[in-house]
């Protein structure tokens, strides 16, 4: 084998206990997670809003955003549930660029993993002591959740994990929602076989274990658009998609149906500034079909305090390094919008 061990990794357990949640946190997160297991089973309407920047890059930037989510979200909470997005590993498509603070918390310097696990740990707890809004985060490596497990209240799978064996096993075990994307070559059934697999209970290998799980009835399904042969982007949000999908979601036996649409990435063929636009296409179809209605409960929106994205080194403040994003004016004016309307 070619490894080159660099450095020893501390276990999850003696990470937590480094860094840990305090009482007062776990009982925050505690009471968040009931409020968003109520939503997925139908027992509380909210319309679930996962929102944030691409990438959690920059702490400061970051808890700046969720800071102003948790004042927005005392005027809306009676009809929304907020998560923010504070992603903290970032896919790369061919292997190169940023790859989330997990791999390098300066994204100026060079990878550290050491150094990121301990830093995405202190920010995700610092603004859930902020904010008192627990976050979502990708699930990139599943034997990484450990390190995470007691601070997330959602946990996203993404299109390239989504057909991953593990990825779905480990969801199984996972006491909080996972939203599983399509994959991006747009297969709904895909999508819903890694949802079905989450629901399960499995034997498994995880970390240096043999494990069991007993399947997590909180997995569901985000639809993010897909990719073509061509290379083109294609949305999967309009009417006859959802009414499609929602035809296989009930055909397939799935526990909880739910969806979340994911309106920017090719939903919006990466054009940032179309999300607002999706939103509203997303909410009126709702109103027109009932079976949409109690199916999609939620959009995802990638958000920053300024608009668009810049370089790695481009040194603007709240401004995405990866994918473009809204910015904070826009998907305020949205947030409120969205509460209007459902």
């Amino acid at each position: 084998m070619s490894f080159t061990k660099i450095q020893n990794i501390p276990t999850p357990e003696e990470f937590i206990a480094k860094i840990p949640m305090s009482p007062e946190l776990t009982e925050v997160k505690a009471k968040r997670d009931a409020e968003l297991k109520d939503i997925i089973e139908g027992k509380d309407k909210r319309f679930v809003l996962i929102v944030g920047p691409c990438s959690a890059s920059d702490e400061d930037a970051v808890l700046d955003y969720t800071s102003r989510l948790a004042k927005l979200n005392d005027k809306v909470k009676e009809k929304l549930f907020i998560i923010p997005r504070i992603y903290t590993n970032k896919p790369r498509t061919n292997g190169d660029g940023y790859k989330g603070m997990l791999h390098q918390p300066d994204p100026t310097k060079g990878t550290n993993i050491l150094a990121g696990i301990e830093k995405l740990r202190e920010m995700h707890i610092k603004s859930i002591r902020e904010t008192h809004l627990t976050a979502a985060d990708e699930m990139l490596y599943p034997e990484n959740y450990a390190f995470l497990y007691d601070i997330l209240s959602y946990v996203a799978i993404g299109a390239r994990s989504v057909e991953n064996q593990q990825h779905r096993l480990v969801s199984s075990g996972i006491d909080v929602p996972v939203g599983m994307k399509n994959p991006t070559s747009g297969d709904f059934n895909v999508m819903l076989n890694s949802v079905y697999a989450a629901q399960s209970s499995h034997i498994f290998l995880y970390r240096d274990a043999e494990v069991s799980t007993h399947g997590n009835p909180l997995t569901h399904a985000i639809i993010r658009g897909y990719v073509n042969k061509h290379g083109k982007t294609q949305p999967n949000y309009h009417y006859e998609d959802l009414e499609l999908l929602a035809d296989m979601y009930y055909k397939k036996g799935v526990l909880n149906p739910f969806v979340i649409v994911d309106v920017n990435h090719a939903n919006s063929g990466k054009k940032f500034y179309e999300q607002p636009r999706i939103v509203k296409e997303v909410l009126h179809s709702r109103t027109m079909n009932k079976t949409i209605n109690d199916l999609i409960r939620g959009v995802m929106i990638e958000s920053f305090i300024e608009e668009g994205n810049q370089k790695t080194d481009g040194g603007v403040y709240g401004k995405s390094i990866t994918d473009a994003c809204l910015g904070w004016n826009d998907t305020e004016e949205l947030i409120l919008e969205i509460a209007d309307r459902v």
